[in-house]
């Protein structure tokens, strides 16, 4: 009877484990629908990603202080339809321009204000840059009038 009390038990452990692997797999699903994810941690990270996939970057440079950049954050990067875009066809790359590898990434890009979305190609060229907030119909466009050039 000892056994089956043992048993049981473990079959509860897993099931519970179990369970809890399902919830955080559907919570990672609903997240990567619902908002564009900025997947790479360095630039370099992007560059590799970009190269490996056969995708432009979208780049996201911001500073933590800056209230459109904020806002980006809270309304256009979690518009369904940009997310859906941006993440089937981009690498999207978020840098904080004041803070490590971007400093000197805001001087090569030529950053002159904020936000500042740019879109670059597998190597890191400027293919276009938008500077400002923007709306999620607003990212589409700029994206698609990106693709265009």
């Amino acid at each position: 009877m000892k056994n089956l009390k043992n048993g049981s038990g473990l079959l509860s452990f897993c099931f519970l484990l179990f369970s809890i692997f399902i919830s955080l797999n559907a919570e990672a699903q609903k997240k990567t629908g619902n908002e564009i994810n900025f997947v790479p941690k360095n630039y370099q990270q992007a560059l590799t990603m970009a190269k490996a996939r056969h995708k432009n970057i979208f780049v996201d440079a911001y500073a933590v202080w800056c209230a459109p950049c904020k806002q980006l954050q809270k309304t256009t990067f979690k518009d369904q339809k940009a997310a859906a875009y941006f993440n089937k066809n981009y690498i999207n790359f978020s840098i904080d321009v004041e803070k490590e590898e971007g400093t000197t990434l805001a001087k090569t890009w030529g950053i002159e204000g904020l936000p500042t979305l740019l879109i670059l190609d597998q190597n890191g060229k400027i293919i276009a840059n938008h500077i400002g907030y923007v709306d999620g119909a607003g990212l589409l466009e700029f994206a698609k009038e990106a693709s265009a050039q």
